[in-house]
Formats: C-alpha cells, structure tokens, sequence
C-alpha cells in the first residue's frame, strides 16, 4: 500500500514528479511517466478510500444494529469470585503475580490489574 487516502497518493504522485521518479506497476502494465497512467493512478486510489470509507460505514452500521439488538462489544468481565480468588491469593503473600496468573488463568496482567483495583477501595 502506497498511502491510505487519495490525498496521501496524490502528495506522494507530486513528489514522484519532484524527484523525476516514475512509478510502474507491472502486474497492471500502468506508469505515472505518461497522463493516462498518472490519472489511472489518481482514479486507483480515489477508488481505494472509497472502499475503506465504505467498509468503515459497514462496521459502524453492524456495530450500531449490535448494540439496538443489545449486544456489548469486547471481552466478557471477570467474575467477581475470580477477582475475590486473585485477591485473596495475593494477600496470603505465597504467590507471585506469575503463579496467579496460571493458578487462575488470566494473564499477569490482569492480576495486577485487579489488585490495583481493590487497594483503590
């Protein structure tokens, strides 16, 4: 990928032109050293936003639709009797983070996470 928008791709055609450096993308046979090929590079990557634009629509109208049919996006919270077990083994003070973390199956982080929660109450 060259650029993302059509103006990335437009600035980077320009500076191409500055430097005298001439794109040619084999498998479409198309160079920026004539006016047909600039233009279907210019038509390419106004294509190209397009699409992103319209897949970022896509997402946002299949999340909205979600969230009407009351769906909740990310992970599932932790039970509070896994955080209550996190908690309790780390205030017998015979475990490290690590070994609660496998004892319990969440990751490291997520111990001190949770433990950094329940010294802020």
């Amino acid at each position: 990928r060259l650029g993302r928008t059509t103006k990335q791709l437009i600035e980077l055609s320009q500076w191409l032109d500055e430097n005298n450096i001439d794109l040619h993308i084999i498998d479409m046979n198309v160079s920026t050293k004539d006016a047909m090929g600039k233009m279907f590079f210019t038509m390419m990557s106004a294509f190209a936003e397009l699409e992103a634009n319209l897949l970022s629509e896509r997402t946002k109208k299949g999340l909205e639709a979600a969230r009407a049919r009351g769906r909740k996006g990310g992970r599932p919270s932790l039970p509070d009797h896994k955080k209550r077990e996190i908690k309790f083994l780390y205030d017998e003070q015979k475990f490290t983070g690590e070994e609660i973390a496998k004892q319990t199956g969440v990751s490291r982080s997520t111990v001190y996470r949770i433990i950094k929660k329940f010294r802020k109450i």
